[in-house]
């Protein structure tokens, strides 16, 4: 990017012109506006390719008709370098429908020969306006790294929480899942070799709440880490949708596809937790007696649809800043190339549309492993 002169320091100009007169008529034009700058002229094509490659300009001007060529072929020229200056046509042999053609393609402004009382304020605005535009395309190309790192990072820490998720259910499953078994089995012991009443009262009061610690602690599992989809991503989803049934009341229905073994561990886990997302959502919020999760993979894409006859969202609070269990849902179908369609209506219930591309096999992650 072009830095700002500072006031004293003169333009550095590029005159494309073939006229010796034309080139003197610039110069003093130039010089009686009192615009400090240094003149340099060339007049062939691979002149000014040359130049343009070797010095860095504050400006072009070009005159249009040139000898074999015109200012267009030039700016295609000019267009080649990474970063390069304003360019404005000079010129009498071009008329007002041709000037507008050309800025049209880039160039940033025109100017008739006749008129050159205007042009040190031409030039000015022309800097002016390609440094706002620069400015502009920077800010556009760090906002789109910021968005990558921050996607890249959304990425990273869903992968890290079901890592973290899976490793919680191991420990779950071997240390206290292992002890409440060991207490279920000592108490069953105490139980056939005691006949006292009172004991015996103990003992089955024990038992049900090891039972209900022991489900509870299979429930938590498999909310950290979805053995279920061991056995395909169908089944994972069937039990969901029971599971949600059991616990809410609202009833669900699910139209699945028959499963075949294509699915990779990283789709299959993307889906259920888009699901589990899903009715959670549901649960808290839609205010819904009915759900319906239909699955299919026609067309080489998985597609995944919840749908509720809830209350629906105002588009206002899926913009909010603090709605990250869509927002989550977005990245974590980015992670296997794929996207997120949220569409709802006032009292009419929503519904969370995940896609997937089969084409390509997506390669199985850690958290997918997991």
């Amino acid at each position: 990017m072009l830095q700002e002169d500072p006031p004293n320091q003169p333009l550095r100009i590029l005159h494309l012109e073939d006229s010796d007169l034309d080139h003197e008529l610039v110069r003093r034009a130039l010089h009686k506006a009192g615009e400090p700058c240094t003149l340099e002229r060339v007049e062939t094509l691979e002149e000014f390719g040359q130049r343009v490659q070797a010095f860095n300009f504050d400006v072009i001007l070009a005159d249009y008709r040139l000898p074999g060529f015109t200012a267009l072929d030039a700016w295609h020229v000019l267009q080649q370098q990474a970063r390069h200056p304003p360019f404005i046509l000079l010129s009498g042999a071009i008329g007002e429908p041709a000037a507008v053609s050309a800025i049209k393609t880039g160039i940033s402004d025109y100017l008739a020969k006749d008129d050159l009382s205007r042009l040190a304020q031409v030039i000015r605005r022309a800097i002016e306006v390609h440094s706002i535009r620069q400015a502009k395309e920077l800010a556009d190309i760090e906002l789109a790294l910021s968005e990558k790192r921050l996607a890249d990072f959304a990425e990273h820490l869903q992968t890290t929480i079901e890592q973290e998720r899976a490793a919680i259910a191991r420990e779950i499953h071997d240390d206290i899942g292992g002890a409440l078994a060991a207490a279920k089995f000592d108490l069953s012991w105490i139980g056939r070799h005691t006949a006292d009443a009172a004991t015996q009262g103990h003992v089955t009061a024990a038992n049900e709440m090891l039972q209900h610690a022991l489900d509870a602690s299979q429930r938590i599992m498999m909310n950290l880490r979805p053995a279920i989809l061991d056995q395909g991503l169908v089944a994972a989803v069937q039990w969901l949708a029971g599971d949600f049934t059991k616990r809410t009341g609202i009833e669900t229905t699910v139209h699945a596809f028959h499963e075949e073994d294509s699915l990779s561990k990283a789709v299959q886990l993307v889906a259920y937790r888009t699901t589990q997302e899903a009715l959670t959502n549901i649960s808290k919020h839609a205010n819904a007696n009915h759900v319906t999760i239909d699955l299919s993979n026609a067309g080489s894409v998985l597609t995944l649809e919840v749908k509720d006859n809830g209350q629906g969202l105002l588009q206002t609070e899926l913009k909010k800043p603090t709605s990250f269990g869509i927002r989550g849902l977005h990245e974590r179908a980015k992670t296997v190339g794929g996207w997120l369609d949220v569409s709802t209506q006032r009292n009419m219930g929503t519904s969370i549309i995940l896609s997937v591309p089969l084409l390509v096999p997506h390669p199985d992650t850690k958290q997918g492993a997991d």
